[in-house]
């Protein structure tokens, strides 16, 4: 790669709006500070389409690089996929490096990655993204082969690093399909002891990690920014009928994620493509929460996860004025959305009752007599069944009212009971 200048962390952002669609310049500004940068000032305009050198017009860069020098920036970031031709003009032009959102996203997916697999992931897709910006134009491609019985036509610098790019990209994806390998007989394992898995999809920032941590316990991160979580977690819970689930929580989609993001991130998202059912997290007090919605099933289609049963989950409903939690259901009655505050765990308790709903089988009902001695089979009953009623007889037995799944009711062969209705 050419020379670029030294970077900052104070940066200039550009926005343009064009008549073919744009991006959100709030959404740019969460993006530039969770990169770790400090946006100093914004450039903005409209344009009917992109200039074919800067992307921006002439005048626009000369804007660019007086904001630049009156506020000591380092860094520009724009808010639109550059050409890689754009990008090189403009880091000549401007004097400081230039990131494009692309390169933006992948440099946050590449600061939160914290597993192995996560981080060859992320390498992947810098690799893909990088193999696209090697265009003539460095200082150093003259041939590496010379001199007495070494001349002949040689390998250019250029030539050499596409060779050695393509090289690592193999071998990262050998690596990753040992990984999806391990991640197939998870979920093999899962179907044959027929668990369900449900995956926590959303846009970014919804508060999946948050909802995740209500629901299991468990301390994942999870902060107001952008792509906290980008590692999937998974964790067992137990649902008020007493059958069990796993929950993924999963990377967060954006508007127009980047498709080398997509084609790398491809083994964590099958935990979404293959679960049973979808919690689609959305930010109720978004202004935009419509258009996030549309972006988040658009994803989900790529991947080929839209036809998955999905339960819509509106959160953050402590930010909204009078919104209170509850369950909306379709025209047959099953849960069709729950609202709820996933930080401050109002209506938690209705999306269990909605799980449950959605997850239920075809429990028997027994009246078991228990002798004192059977502690060991009463404490399998508060594990696997449902107590309904129960009380102590005058000889010390106890008589219990339960509900239960038929395949756990192996270990009540030596109970004393009756069924009471299936």
């Amino acid at each position: 790669m050419f020379d670029r200048p030294d970077s900052g962390e104070r940066a200039i952002l550009v926005h343009l709006i064009l008549h073919s669609g744009q991006e959100d310049l709030l959404e740019l500004k969460e993006l530039a500070k969770s990169a770790g940068a400090e946006p100093v000032h914004v450039v903005t305009g409209s344009r009917k389409n992109p200039d074919p050198k800067y992307f921006v017009g002439t005048g626009k860069v000369e804007e660019i690089k007086q904001a630049i020098a009156d506020h000591e920036a380092g860094i520009v970031l724009f808010n639109h996929p550059l050409t890689p031709s754009q990008e090189r003009n403009l880091e000549a032009a401007l004097g400081v490096r230039v990131v494009d959102r692309n390169g933006l996203i992948l440099d946050i997916f590449a600061l939160r990655a914290q597993t192995f697999e996560g981080k060859l992931q992320v390498e992947l897709a810098q690799l893909k993204h990088l193999s696209t910006r090697l265009v003539r134009g460095w200082t150093h491609l003259e041939r590496q082969k010379g001199g007495i019985g070494l001349r002949g036509p040689g390998e250019t610098q250029l030539e050499t690093d596409r060779r050695l790019i393509g090289e690592r990209i193999k071998q990262i994806q050998a690596r990753l399909a040992k990984v999806e390998k391990q991640r197939h007989q998870s979920r093999g394992k899962r179907k044959k002891a027929e668990i369900a898995t449900v995956s926590l999809v959303g846009y970014t920032n919804a508060g999946k990690s948050t909802l995740f941590n209500r629901l299991t316990g468990a301390n994942i991160y999870a902060a107001d920014q952008l792509f906290a979580t980008l590692d999937p977690t998974l964790r067992n819970c137990r649902l008020p009928n007493n059958s069990e689930i796993v929950l993924a929580d999963t990377v967060g989609f954006i508007r127009h994620l980047p498709h080398e993001l997509v084609a790398a991130f491809k083994s964590t998202l099958q935990e979404a493509s293959e679960a049973d059912l979808l919690l689609h997290v959305i930010d109720a007090h978004a202004e935009d929460r419509e258009d996030t919605i549309a972006e988040v099933n658009q994803v989900l289609q790529e991947i080929g996860a839209d036809k998955i049963p999905q339960l819509e989950i509106y959160n953050k409903i402590d930010l909204l004025d009078g919104a209170r939690p509850r369950i909306d259901r379709d025209a047959s009655g099953r849960p069709a959305r729950v609202w709820l505050s996933a930080m401050g765990g109002e209506g938690s308790d209705l999306l269990f009752q909605a799980l449950a709903e959605l997850f239920a089988v075809n429990k028997i009902r027994l009246r078991c007599h228990l002798r004192p001695e059977q502690g060991d089979i009463r404490a399998k009953i508060h594990a696997y069944a449902t107590i309904l009623e129960q009380q102590i007889e005058e000889d010390g037995q106890s008589v219990l009212i339960i509900e239960i799944d038929p395949k756990y009711s192996g270990f009540l062969a030596a109970v004393s009971k009756e069924v009471l209705s299936s």
